[in-house]
């Protein structure tokens, strides 16, 4: 198993796709550390790994994020970075509001630098290199009306991801961004009761790329910017 008793973080792990991630993970024998807003008793899962929630932790928060990703470290070399935690939210451009900008800018874009720059740290540290996925959108690079905030802050997660990509990749870590469209989430199909979900990406289709980009099998795809779209 590729991932045998390696250690890797998953942002966002207790939500839909994260917790695709870490199911896929447990499974193949990982490590996983999440961490959460609130305490949460970690799940029973299939398989030889293990998941750790670290409680107490606001992604947007930069020493909470350094001392998080230290206490990650404590337990052993840092293999890979996930970065799934996030927030959408709509509105037209004349009903938006700056502290809505904001809100956006910080759930997705400053979350996610913040992460990779404690990742890179403890990649760094371990000696060995690793891998990097940022969730980004498909709404990124092919922009849609009524979402503008949500749109800037993924379309800089894609500029993050290339950018960090370049950066690091003579160290052996490769950095890679996901860019699913509408998944299949019991949120989703709420908001959107008539929709075909047929045609909606599978958080566990998506995680399985994800696991693909930081698997030490990935040994040459870096700065990729992957489509995840099924038929949507």
């Amino acid at each position: 198993m590729p991932f045998e008793n390696r250690n890797i973080i998953i942002t966002g792990g207790a939500g839909a796709l994260g917790a695709a991630v870490v199911a896929q993970l447990v499974a193949q024998g990982a490590h996983c550390f999440v961490p959460v807003h609130k305490k949460k008793e970690s799940p029973r899962l299939p398989g030889p790994g293990t998941v750790n929630y670290l409680d107490n932790i606001d992604l947007t928060d930069e020493p909470a994020v350094e001392n998080f990703y230290r206490e990650v470290v404590a337990k052993g070399p840092l293999w890979a970075s996930v970065h799934t935690a996030g927030g959408f939210a709509m509105s037209k451009i004349t009903e938006t509001k700056k502290a809505d900008f904001h809100n956006m800018m910080a759930m997705n874009t400053l979350s996610t630098f913040l992460c990779c720059r404690e990742a890179v740290r403890a990649m760094r540290n371990g000696a060995g290199g690793g891998r990097i996925v940022n969730v980004a959108a498909k709404a990124a690079i092919a922009p849609v009306g009524g979402m503008l905030p949500y749109i800037a802050s993924k379309a800089a997660v894609v500029a993050i991801t290339q950018a960090l990509a370049e950066e690091v990749a003579p160290e052996n870590i490769l950095v890679n961004a996901v860019l699913p469209s509408l998944m299949d989430t019991p949120a989703n199909r709420s908001a959107m009761p008539t929709a075909d979900f047929s045609k909606w990406p599978k958080v566990e289709q998506v995680a399985n790329t994800i696991l693909f980009l930081i698997s030490p099998n990935n040994t040459v795809t870096r700065s990729a910017l992957v489509p995840v779209y099924g038929r949507s």
